[in-house]
C-alpha cells in the first residue's frame, strides 16, 4: 500500500502552474496584465527562440525592494486584502497566482525598482527557488523568462508549432492594446516589430492605428449610461453592411477586461438580428463598465470567464446602447458617479434549483438564477459555460427605442451627406432595378427593392394593427398535415399582420383577408413564402410573416419608376433607423466617391 505524503513545493507549483500557464500566451497575459495594472505607460513585448523566450518591459510603478521576495510565493498580491475585496475588484490581477507558476516552469529574471529607490533590485528564480541582488535600472520592471517549459518535456509536445503559438500571443496584446489606447505597446518577434501603438488617447484612433482606416471609416460610435444602476457602455459596432465571416472580431471587455461572455456575444447578434445575413458577423469593440460588486470574475483562474448578478438588465442595456449606435443615438461621453451597491453575490447553484424540466437535470444543467424569468440562463457545469436558449431570447420585452428617441428629440438617421430630404438629386434608373443619385463628393447607387422593404419592415413591426383588405373569391390553398398544424397553431400571429385564414378541409384553407399593402400578391405565393424559410424554426414564424409581408409589398427589381416614385422611396428609406440592409441582411446602396471616378478618368479632380 503506497503511503500518502507531502509533495515537494516544486512539484505543487508546476501541477498549479497547468491551470494558470497553458502556453506561452498565457504568460504574455499576465505580465502584461500586471504592467497596466502598474500604471504603465509604455510596455514592449519580445518573443524570440520559438516563444519560449519572452520579455516584457515597462516604465510602471515597479515592485518594492523589500517584497520582491514575496512577489514570486504563491497567492501573494497587493490587488486584494480580505474576503470582500474580492467581490469589488478594480485590477486585471488579483489571484497572486502568475509569478510563482511561470518560476516553477522556467527561468525567469526579474530587474524592478521604484521612483522612490535610488537603486534597484534583480531577481533569480530557477526551480521556484529566488535569489536576489541589488542592480543599477530605470523606474518600471523588466520580466524575462528563459527556456518556458524545460523541465515539462510533456508540456513542450503539446504546443503547436511556433507561428501559432505567436499568433495566440499577437491576439493576447492586441486585444490588451485596442482597450488601452493611453498605453504605448510594442510587440516584437524576433527582433522585427510585429504590433506598435504610440498612446493616441482617443479609442477610435488607436483602432485606426492597430487595424486600418478601411475598418474605421465603417464603424459607428456607442456611448451609453444608466448612472442609477451604475452601468456605462462605450466603443464601436461596424455598420451592418461591413461584416465578417466569423465573431473573431468581437473584442468584448467587462470593465476593460478581455472576456469570453455569452451574455454580451448574444445581446450583440440580437441587436444586428434582421440587419446583416445569416452567417456574417458585425466589427465590434464594446467595453462594459459596471460595478464590481454586480460581476463576478473569479470563475475561472484565467479571468476570461464572468457571471453577472443581474442578467436581465446586462443582457437589455447592451442591446440598447449597439442599437442606439447603429442608429446615430448616443450620450455624452462622460464618467458617472455608481451608485453603492451591496456586495452581496448571488449565489449560483451547484446541485440544486428550480429545473426547468427533467431533461435538463439529465443534461446536468441547471438554471443560473432563478429569480430572472424573461430569460432562460444555464449553466453547464460540464462545460463551464453559460448560454440562453434562442428562443426564450426573442420572447424578451425590449426597450421602446422610438418613444425614448422622441423624448430626446434625436434625428435618428443622418445621411452621411447630412443633405434636407428634398434635396436628394435623382439622376436615374439603372436597369429598371437601381436609383442614381448625385450626391455633394460622389454617386450614391440604392436598390430600389430593397430600400423600400426597410421602410415596409420597419413601418409594419411598429404598427400595432395592419390595415386589412377583404377577399371574397380566394384560391383553394392546398398544404401539408404539418403546415396546416403550424398555421392553425399560429393563427395569431397571422392575424396581427393582417391574414385571415380560414380552413375549408383539414388541409385546405382559403384566405379571407390580407394585409392591404399586399392586395395585388396573390396569397398562394405569400403562404409558400413564409413556410419555405422558416427552417424549422416555429418561433420565427412571427418575424418571417413580417419579412415576406415587407418584401411582398414592395416594388420590384426590374420595375420602371417615374422620377416622382424614385424620390418617394429614397425618401421613405432616408426616415429608417437601420438604412443599411434589408431584413434579410442585404446591403441597401453603394456609395463612389468623387475622387474614385476621376481616378478611373485618370482626372485630378
Amino acid at each position: 500500500m503506497v503511503r500518502i505524503k507531502q509533495l515537494p513545493k516544486n512539484l505543487i507549483n508546476q501541477i498549479a502552474a497547468g491551470e494558470v500557464i497553458e502556453r506561452p500566451a498565457s504568460v504574455v497575459k499576465e505580465l502584461v496584465e500586471n504592467s497596466v495594472d502598474a500604471g504603465a505607460r509604455k510596455i514592449s513585448i519580445e518573443i524570440t527562440n520559438e516563444c519560449r523566450d519572452i520579455r516584457v518591459a515597462d516604465n510602471g510603478s515597479g515592485i518594492h525592494p523589500d517584497d520582491i521576495m514575496l512577489a514570486f510565493s504563491k497567492h501573494a498580491t497587493s490587488k486584494i486584502q480580505n474576503e470582500d475585496d474580492l467581490y469589488d475588484i478594480h485590477t486585471l490581477g488579483f489571484r497572486g497566482e502568475a509569478l510563482s507558476s511561470i518560476i516553477s516552469i522556467s527561468k525567469l529574471t526579474c530587474t524592478t525598482r521604484t521612483k522612490e529607490c535610488e537603486n534597484g533590485t534583480k531577481v533569480i528564480c530557477e526551480n521556484s527557488e529566488v535569489k536576489q541582488v541589488p542592480t543599477g535600472c530605470a523606474i518600471g520592471t523588466i520580466m524575462e523568462i528563459k527556456d518556458l517549459f524545460y523541465n515539462i518535456p510533456a508540456r513542450l509536445k503539446f504546443l503547436r508549432n511556433p507561428n501559432t503559438e505567436f499568433s495566440y500571443i499577437q491576439e493576447i496584446v492586441q486585444a490588451i492594446a485596442i482597450i488601452h489606447p493611453e498605453i504605448s505597446f510594442e510587440l516584437k518577434k524576433n527582433g522585427k516589430t510585429v504590433l506598435k501603438t504610440t498612446a493616441q488617447e482617443d479609442l477610435k484612433r488607436n483602432i485606426k492605428e492597430i487595424f486600418s482606416s478601411g475598418i474605421t471609416d465603417n464603424l459607428k460610435e456607442v456611448c451609453k449610461t444608466d448612472e442609477l444602476a451604475g452601468l456605462k457602455i462605450y466603443g464601436y459596432v461596424s455598420t451592418p453592411d461591413f461584416t465578417r465571416s466569423s465573431k473573431k472580431d468581437y473584442h468584448i471587455y467587462i470593465n476593460s477586461r478581455t472576456v469570453k461572455c455569452p451574455i454580451f456575444q448574444k445581446s450583440i447578434d440580437m441587436a444586428y438580428k434582421n440587419l446583416i445575413a445569416n452567417g456574417k458577423y458585425p466589427f465590434v469593440i464594446l467595453n462594459l463598465q459596471i460595478p464590481p460588486t454586480e460581476v463576478d470574475v473569479n470563475v475561472h483562474p484565467t479571468k476570461k470567464e464572468v457571471r453577472y448578478k443581474n442578467i436581465n438588465q446586462v443582457f437589455n442595456f447592451i442591446m440598447a446602447g449597439i442599437v442606439g449606435g447603429l442608429a446615430n443615438v448616443k450620450e455624452e461621453n462622460k464618467p458617472f458617479a455608481a451608485i453603492p451597491v451591496t456586495p452581496e453575490v448571488i449565489p449560483f447553484p451547484k446541485t440544486q434549483g428550480n429545473l426547468q424540466n427533467e431533461d435538463s437535470h439529465k443534461n446536468n444543467i441547471l438554471p443560473l438564477n432563478a429569480k430572472e424569468k424573461p430569460l432562460n440562463v444555464f449553466y453547464d457545469k460540464s462545460q463551464d459555460a453559460m448560454y440562453i436558449k434562442d428562443e426564450d431570447i426573442s420572447k424578451i420585452p425590449l426597450p421602446n427605442y422610438n418613444k425614448s428617441l422622441q423624448e430626446k428629440q434625436t434625428q435618428i438617421f443622418e445621411i452621411k451627406q447630412d443633405k434636407p430630404e428634398n434635396e436628394d438629386i435623382i439622376v436615374g434608373q439603372y436597369k429598371n432595378t437601381y436609383i442614381l443619385i448625385e450626391l455633394e463628393d460622389g454617386l450614391e447607387i440604392v436598390d430600389q427593392h430593397i430600400a423600400e422593404e426597410r421602410y415596409n419592415y420597419e413601418k409594419l413591426k411598429e404598427q400595432k394593427e395592419v390595415a386589412s383588405q377583404m377577399i371574397f373569391i380566394s384560391d383553394v390553398l392546398t398544404v401539408s398535415a404539418t403546415e396546416a398544424e403550424l398555421i392553425k397553431e399560429n393563427k395569431d400571429k397571422f392575424e396581427k399582420f393582417g391574414f385571415g385564414i380560414e380552413f375549408t378541409s383539414p388541409t385546405e384553407l382559403v384566405f379571407r383577408k390580407v394585409p392591404q399593402l399586399l392586395s395585388k400578391v396573390n396569397p398562394k405565393e405569400i403562404l409558400s413564402d413564409i413556410l419555405n424559410n422558416i427552417e424549422g424554426n416555429i418561433d420565427g414564424l412571427e418575424e418571417q410573416i413580417l419579412k415576406t409581408t415587407a418584401c411582398k409589398a414592395s416594388v420590384k427589381a426590374g420595375q420602371k419608376l417615374s422620377l416622382w416614385q424614385m424620390q418617394e422611396i429614397i425618401k421613405k428609406w432616408r426616415t429608417t433607423k437601420m438604412p443599411y440592409t434589408c431584413p434579410h441582411g442585404r446591403p441597401i446602396n453603394k456609395i463612389i466617391s468623387h475622387k474614385e471616378l476621376a481616378g478611373w478618368f485618370q482626372r485630378n479632380s
